[in-house]
Protein backbone atom coordinates (compact mmCIF):
# COMPACT_ATOMS: atom_id res chain seq x y z
CA UNK A 1 0.00 0.00 0.00
CA UNK A 2 1.04 3.65 -0.72
CA UNK A 3 0.71 5.78 2.51
CA UNK A 4 -0.91 9.03 1.85
CA UNK A 5 -1.64 12.18 3.95
CA UNK A 6 -4.47 14.30 3.66
CA UNK A 7 -7.23 16.41 5.36
CA UNK A 8 -10.63 14.84 6.18
CA UNK A 9 -13.24 14.60 8.61
CA UNK A 10 -13.92 11.28 11.08
CA UNK A 11 -17.66 11.82 11.56
CA UNK A 12 -20.76 14.07 10.25
CA UNK A 13 -20.37 17.52 10.66
CA UNK A 14 -16.72 17.42 12.36
CA UNK A 15 -13.89 19.75 11.08
CA UNK A 16 -11.55 18.48 8.80
CA UNK A 17 -8.56 17.59 10.56
CA UNK A 18 -4.43 15.79 9.52
CA UNK A 19 -5.08 12.15 8.82
CA UNK A 20 -3.04 9.49 7.44
CA UNK A 21 -4.45 6.57 4.98
CA UNK A 22 -3.21 3.77 2.61
CA UNK A 23 -3.78 4.27 -1.35
CA UNK A 24 -3.74 1.27 -3.40
CA UNK A 25 -0.37 0.01 -4.77
CA UNK A 26 0.06 0.78 -8.65
CA UNK A 27 -2.29 -2.38 -11.11
CA UNK A 28 -0.75 -2.58 -14.49
CA UNK A 29 -3.55 -0.18 -15.30
CA UNK A 30 -3.42 2.83 -13.30
CA UNK A 31 -1.47 5.95 -12.87
CA UNK A 32 0.01 7.33 -9.65
CA UNK A 33 -0.85 11.11 -9.40
CA UNK A 34 1.23 13.37 -7.18
CA UNK A 35 -1.39 16.24 -6.63
CA UNK A 36 -0.31 20.28 -7.12
CA UNK A 37 -4.22 21.72 -6.14
CA UNK A 38 -7.40 19.94 -5.30
CA UNK A 39 -10.61 22.74 -5.52
CA UNK A 40 -13.00 22.61 -2.71
CA UNK A 41 -16.74 22.50 -4.27
CA UNK A 42 -19.66 23.05 -2.27
CA UNK A 43 -20.63 19.09 -2.52
CA UNK A 44 -17.96 18.72 -0.39
CA UNK A 45 -19.49 20.08 2.12
CA UNK A 46 -22.69 18.64 2.03
CA UNK A 47 -21.05 15.13 1.82
CA UNK A 48 -18.94 16.19 5.24
CA UNK A 49 -22.17 16.96 6.39
CA UNK A 50 -24.13 14.40 5.56
CA UNK A 51 -26.64 16.16 4.26
CA UNK A 52 -27.55 14.10 1.47
CA UNK A 53 -27.09 10.70 3.49
CA UNK A 54 -24.98 7.71 3.32
CA UNK A 55 -21.72 9.38 4.00
CA UNK A 56 -18.82 7.31 4.90
CA UNK A 57 -16.16 8.11 7.49
CA UNK A 58 -13.27 8.86 7.82
CA UNK A 59 -13.94 11.02 4.61
CA UNK A 60 -11.14 12.84 2.41
CA UNK A 61 -12.78 15.30 0.04
CA UNK A 62 -11.97 16.47 -3.19
CA UNK A 63 -12.77 15.77 -6.53
CA UNK A 64 -11.30 18.64 -8.68
CA UNK A 65 -7.51 17.21 -8.72
CA UNK A 66 -4.80 19.06 -11.02
CA UNK A 67 -1.52 17.10 -10.31
CA UNK A 68 1.86 15.54 -11.89
CA UNK A 69 2.19 11.94 -13.27
CA UNK A 70 4.55 10.46 -10.92
CA UNK A 71 4.12 6.59 -11.78
CA UNK A 72 2.07 4.53 -14.30
CA UNK A 73 1.53 0.72 -14.30
CA UNK A 74 3.20 -1.78 -16.98
CA UNK A 75 -0.17 -1.87 -19.05
CA UNK A 76 -0.69 2.09 -19.20
CA UNK A 77 -0.02 3.74 -22.52
CA UNK A 78 -1.68 7.54 -22.34
CA UNK A 79 0.35 8.79 -19.56
CA UNK A 80 3.92 8.95 -18.71
CA UNK A 81 5.68 10.63 -15.84
CA UNK A 82 6.06 14.03 -15.58
CA UNK A 83 2.68 14.83 -17.69
CA UNK A 84 0.39 16.90 -16.10
CA UNK A 85 -3.13 15.63 -15.51
CA UNK A 86 -6.52 15.86 -13.64
CA UNK A 87 -8.77 13.55 -11.75
CA UNK A 88 -12.95 14.96 -11.77
CA UNK A 89 -15.74 13.44 -9.82
CA UNK A 90 -15.26 10.08 -11.25
CA UNK A 91 -12.40 7.49 -10.32
CA UNK A 92 -14.36 3.85 -11.72
CA UNK A 93 -17.49 2.61 -13.71
CA UNK A 94 -18.19 -0.87 -14.72
CA UNK A 95 -17.45 -0.18 -18.36
CA UNK A 96 -20.10 -2.61 -19.73
CA UNK A 97 -23.62 -0.53 -19.49
CA UNK A 98 -25.49 1.15 -22.33
CA UNK A 99 -24.53 4.40 -20.64
CA UNK A 100 -21.01 3.93 -20.31
CA UNK A 101 -20.21 2.21 -24.05
CA UNK A 102 -21.49 5.64 -24.64
CA UNK A 103 -19.38 7.78 -23.10
CA UNK A 104 -21.49 8.54 -20.12
CA UNK A 105 -20.03 6.98 -17.19
CA UNK A 106 -21.52 9.31 -15.03
CA UNK A 107 -24.45 7.62 -15.50
CA UNK A 108 -23.39 4.55 -15.35
CA UNK A 109 -25.97 1.72 -14.82
CA UNK A 110 -24.08 -0.66 -11.68
CA UNK A 111 -23.05 2.94 -10.39
CA UNK A 112 -20.02 5.22 -10.84
CA UNK A 113 -17.68 5.31 -7.97
CA UNK A 114 -17.18 8.56 -7.03
CA UNK A 115 -13.52 9.70 -6.46
CA UNK A 116 -14.60 9.97 -2.65
CA UNK A 117 -17.25 8.81 -0.47
CA UNK A 118 -17.72 5.79 -2.37
CA UNK A 119 -16.60 2.04 -2.50
CA UNK A 120 -13.95 0.62 -4.90
CA UNK A 121 -15.33 -2.34 -7.17
CA UNK A 122 -12.76 -4.74 -6.77
CA UNK A 123 -11.87 -4.65 -3.32
CA UNK A 124 -14.61 -2.80 -1.38
CA UNK A 125 -12.37 -0.10 0.02
CA UNK A 126 -13.87 3.38 0.46
CA UNK A 127 -12.30 6.03 -1.99
CA UNK A 128 -10.63 9.26 -0.56
CA UNK A 129 -10.09 12.61 -2.32
CA UNK A 130 -7.95 15.42 -3.23
CA UNK A 131 -7.33 16.55 -0.34
CA UNK A 132 -4.23 14.75 0.23
CA UNK A 133 -0.37 14.32 -1.49
CA UNK A 134 -1.63 11.72 -3.82
CA UNK A 135 -4.25 9.27 -5.99
CA UNK A 136 -3.64 6.40 -7.53
CA UNK A 137 -6.32 6.40 -10.54
CA UNK A 138 -7.03 3.55 -13.00
CA UNK A 139 -6.03 5.13 -16.77
CA UNK A 140 -9.60 5.81 -18.00
CA UNK A 141 -10.28 8.30 -15.72
CA UNK A 142 -7.13 10.23 -16.08
CA UNK A 143 -7.46 13.65 -18.36
CA UNK A 144 -5.02 15.97 -19.69
CA UNK A 145 -4.41 19.29 -18.45
CA UNK A 146 -3.79 21.90 -20.90
CA UNK A 147 -0.55 23.18 -19.69
CA UNK A 148 -1.01 26.61 -20.90
CA UNK A 149 -3.59 26.80 -18.30
CA UNK A 150 -2.69 28.17 -14.45
CA UNK A 151 -2.69 24.79 -12.59
CA UNK A 152 -4.45 26.17 -9.69
CA UNK A 153 -7.36 27.85 -11.19
CA UNK A 154 -7.27 25.20 -13.55
CA UNK A 155 -8.66 22.56 -10.92
CA UNK A 156 -11.89 23.21 -10.49
CA UNK A 157 -12.75 22.85 -14.07
CA UNK A 158 -12.89 19.05 -13.28
CA UNK A 159 -16.03 20.02 -11.26
CA UNK A 160 -17.22 23.23 -12.22
CA UNK A 161 -16.43 23.73 -15.59
CA UNK A 162 -17.65 20.18 -16.83
CA UNK A 163 -21.06 20.57 -14.75
CA UNK A 164 -21.91 23.66 -17.18
CA UNK A 165 -20.38 22.58 -20.02
CA UNK A 166 -22.10 18.98 -20.38
CA UNK A 167 -25.61 21.07 -20.45
CA UNK A 168 -24.42 23.60 -23.18
CA UNK A 169 -23.42 20.70 -25.24
CA UNK A 170 -26.12 17.96 -24.96
CA UNK A 171 -28.72 20.76 -25.53
CA UNK A 172 -26.76 22.07 -28.59
CA UNK A 173 -26.87 25.63 -27.23
CA UNK A 174 -25.09 28.07 -29.55
CA UNK A 175 -24.30 31.27 -31.26
CA UNK A 176 -27.21 33.32 -31.38
CA UNK A 177 -29.27 31.33 -28.31
CA UNK A 178 -30.29 33.10 -25.59
CA UNK A 179 -28.98 31.46 -22.18
CA UNK A 180 -30.14 31.94 -18.96
CA UNK A 181 -27.53 31.46 -15.67
CA UNK A 182 -29.62 31.57 -12.46
CA UNK A 183 -26.32 32.07 -9.50
CA UNK A 184 -23.68 33.66 -9.97
CA UNK A 185 -21.25 31.40 -7.66
CA UNK A 186 -18.62 28.70 -8.56
CA UNK A 187 -21.11 27.36 -11.39
CA UNK A 188 -22.59 30.14 -12.54
CA UNK A 189 -19.37 31.91 -13.28
CA UNK A 190 -18.06 29.08 -15.40
CA UNK A 191 -21.34 28.58 -17.64
CA UNK A 192 -20.87 32.31 -18.56
CA UNK A 193 -17.15 31.92 -19.34
CA UNK A 194 -17.67 28.93 -21.16
CA UNK A 195 -21.31 30.36 -23.11
CA UNK A 196 -19.59 33.56 -23.78
CA UNK A 197 -16.61 32.14 -25.51
CA UNK A 198 -19.37 29.94 -27.75
CA UNK A 199 -21.68 33.24 -28.81
CA UNK A 200 -24.21 32.63 -26.85
CA UNK A 201 -26.16 35.56 -25.54
CA UNK A 202 -25.71 35.04 -21.48
CA UNK A 203 -28.56 36.79 -19.21
CA UNK A 204 -27.16 35.91 -15.45
CA UNK A 205 -29.92 36.47 -12.63
CA UNK A 206 -29.10 36.81 -8.98
CA UNK A 207 -30.45 37.96 -5.98
CA UNK A 208 -27.36 40.04 -4.92
CA UNK A 209 -27.59 43.71 -6.51
CA UNK A 210 -23.39 43.55 -5.92
CA UNK A 211 -22.96 41.26 -7.87
CA UNK A 212 -24.07 43.47 -11.26
CA UNK A 213 -20.87 44.70 -11.87
CA UNK A 214 -19.55 41.16 -11.51
CA UNK A 215 -21.39 39.38 -13.82
CA UNK A 216 -20.50 41.89 -16.34
CA UNK A 217 -16.97 42.05 -16.07
CA UNK A 218 -17.45 38.02 -16.58
CA UNK A 219 -18.85 38.90 -20.11
CA UNK A 220 -22.49 38.35 -19.46
CA UNK A 221 -24.90 40.66 -21.64
CA UNK A 222 -27.46 41.31 -19.12
CA UNK A 223 -28.25 40.86 -15.55
CA UNK A 224 -31.44 40.57 -14.40
CA UNK A 225 -32.05 41.01 -10.22
CA UNK A 226 -34.44 38.49 -9.49
CA UNK A 227 -35.57 40.14 -6.44
CA UNK A 228 -37.01 42.99 -8.98
CA UNK A 229 -40.57 41.86 -10.03
CA UNK A 230 -40.56 44.76 -12.97
CA UNK A 231 -37.19 43.03 -13.80
CA UNK A 232 -38.32 39.62 -14.25
CA UNK A 233 -41.76 40.49 -15.57
CA UNK A 234 -39.37 41.98 -18.63
CA UNK A 235 -37.82 38.52 -19.20
CA UNK A 236 -40.71 36.88 -19.88
CA UNK A 237 -40.68 34.40 -23.32
CA UNK A 238 -37.35 35.66 -23.70
CA UNK A 239 -35.07 32.85 -23.71
CA UNK A 240 -34.14 29.97 -25.65
CA UNK A 241 -32.28 28.38 -22.46
CA UNK A 242 -31.48 28.54 -18.58
CA UNK A 243 -28.99 26.32 -16.50
CA UNK A 244 -30.21 26.51 -12.75
CA UNK A 245 -26.75 26.64 -10.65
CA UNK A 246 -28.94 27.77 -7.07
CA UNK A 247 -28.13 24.29 -4.96
CA UNK A 248 -31.10 25.39 -2.44
CA UNK A 249 -35.31 25.26 -2.80
CA UNK A 250 -36.25 28.31 -4.52
CA UNK A 251 -39.10 29.04 -6.63
CA UNK A 252 -38.35 27.57 -10.22
CA UNK A 253 -42.13 28.98 -11.87
CA UNK A 254 -40.39 32.60 -12.30
CA UNK A 255 -37.57 31.07 -14.61
CA UNK A 256 -39.79 29.08 -16.46
CA UNK A 257 -41.67 32.08 -17.46
CA UNK A 258 -38.90 33.19 -19.11
CA UNK A 259 -38.26 30.54 -21.35
CA UNK A 260 -39.85 30.88 -24.86
CA UNK A 261 -42.17 28.59 -26.54
CA UNK A 262 -39.92 24.86 -26.38
CA UNK A 263 -37.71 26.61 -24.15
CA UNK A 264 -35.50 24.12 -21.31
CA UNK A 265 -34.51 24.90 -17.90
CA UNK A 266 -31.53 22.48 -16.91
CA UNK A 267 -31.16 22.05 -13.13
CA UNK A 268 -27.29 21.24 -11.65
CA UNK A 269 -27.67 22.50 -8.48
CA UNK A 270 -28.87 19.55 -5.90
CA UNK A 271 -30.39 20.97 -2.26
CA UNK A 272 -30.37 18.80 0.66
CA UNK A 273 -34.52 18.79 0.32
CA UNK A 274 -37.03 17.71 -2.08
CA UNK A 275 -38.90 20.40 -4.62
CA UNK A 276 -42.49 21.08 -3.82
CA UNK A 277 -45.15 21.01 -6.07
CA UNK A 278 -44.16 22.72 -8.83
CA UNK A 279 -46.40 24.65 -11.11
CA UNK A 280 -46.51 22.05 -14.77
CA UNK A 281 -49.10 24.54 -16.62
CA UNK A 282 -46.00 26.44 -17.81
CA UNK A 283 -44.51 23.23 -19.16
CA UNK A 284 -48.19 21.92 -20.54
CA UNK A 285 -48.77 25.27 -22.22
CA UNK A 286 -45.97 26.40 -24.20
CA UNK A 287 -44.39 23.06 -24.39
CA UNK A 288 -41.33 23.72 -22.16
CA UNK A 289 -38.91 21.11 -21.00
CA UNK A 290 -37.56 21.06 -16.79
CA UNK A 291 -34.46 18.92 -17.39
CA UNK A 292 -31.72 17.97 -14.92
CA UNK A 293 -27.74 17.05 -15.72
CA UNK A 294 -24.70 15.48 -13.72
CA UNK A 295 -21.69 16.29 -14.73
CA UNK A 296 -20.09 14.49 -17.88
CA UNK A 297 -18.14 11.56 -19.05
CA UNK A 298 -14.75 11.52 -19.26
CA UNK A 299 -14.46 11.96 -22.55
CA UNK A 300 -16.16 15.40 -22.98
CA UNK A 301 -14.44 16.24 -19.89
CA UNK A 302 -11.66 15.98 -21.74
CA UNK A 303 -13.41 17.91 -24.52
CA UNK A 304 -14.21 20.62 -22.24
CA UNK A 305 -10.18 20.90 -20.95
CA UNK A 306 -9.24 21.08 -24.67
CA UNK A 307 -12.31 23.96 -25.41
CA UNK A 308 -10.29 25.75 -22.19
CA UNK A 309 -7.11 25.15 -23.27
CA UNK A 310 -8.16 26.60 -26.59
CA UNK A 311 -9.75 29.73 -25.62
CA UNK A 312 -7.78 30.32 -22.25
CA UNK A 313 -10.78 29.61 -19.99
CA UNK A 314 -9.92 29.21 -16.20
CA UNK A 315 -12.09 29.30 -12.52
CA UNK A 316 -11.22 32.90 -10.56
CA UNK A 317 -10.16 31.23 -7.21
CA UNK A 318 -8.63 32.01 -4.57
CA UNK A 319 -5.79 29.84 -3.36
CA UNK A 320 -5.46 28.38 0.29
CA UNK A 321 -3.17 26.78 2.29
CA UNK A 322 -5.00 22.97 3.63
CA UNK A 323 -4.81 24.33 7.23
CA UNK A 324 -7.08 27.17 6.51
CA UNK A 325 -9.98 24.75 4.88
CA UNK A 326 -12.46 24.36 7.93
CA UNK A 327 -12.67 29.01 7.46
CA UNK A 328 -13.07 28.00 3.43
CA UNK A 329 -15.65 25.83 4.51
CA UNK A 330 -17.65 28.61 6.41
CA UNK A 331 -17.05 30.79 3.88
CA UNK A 332 -18.44 28.80 1.02
CA UNK A 333 -21.22 28.70 3.04
CA UNK A 334 -21.80 32.09 3.09
CA UNK A 335 -21.28 33.16 -0.12
CA UNK A 336 -17.71 34.30 0.46
CA UNK A 337 -15.78 33.75 -2.01
CA UNK A 338 -14.91 34.79 -5.81
CA UNK A 339 -15.48 32.29 -6.84
CA UNK A 340 -13.59 28.80 -5.88
CA UNK A 341 -11.62 28.10 -3.27
CA UNK A 342 -8.31 26.06 -4.46
CA UNK A 343 -6.00 24.21 -1.72
CA UNK A 344 -2.52 24.47 -2.37
CA UNK A 345 -1.47 20.96 -1.70
CA UNK A 346 2.41 21.77 -0.57
CA UNK A 347 0.35 23.25 2.10
CA UNK A 348 0.08 19.63 3.44
CA UNK A 349 3.06 18.81 2.38
CA UNK A 350 5.08 21.06 4.50
CA UNK A 351 2.64 21.42 7.66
Amino acid sequence: MIECIGYGAKGEKQKLTSLSFPRRDLRDNDVLIDIKYCGVCHSDIHQVNNDWGGSLYPMVPGHEIVGIVKEVGSNVRTYKKGDVVGVGCLVDSCQECPSCKENLEQYCDKGAVGTYNSKEYESGAATQGGYSTSVVVREEFVVRVPENLDLAAAAPLLCAGITTYSPIKHWKMEAGHKLGVVGLGGLGHMAVKLARAMSINVTVFTTSPEKVDDAKKLGADHVVLSKNEDEMKAMAKQLDFVINTVAAVHNLDSYLQCLKRDGKMIMIGLPDKPYPNIEVSELIFHRKTLAGSLIGGIKETQEMLDFCGEHDIVCDIEKINIQDINEAYKRTIEGDVKYRFVIDIASLKEG
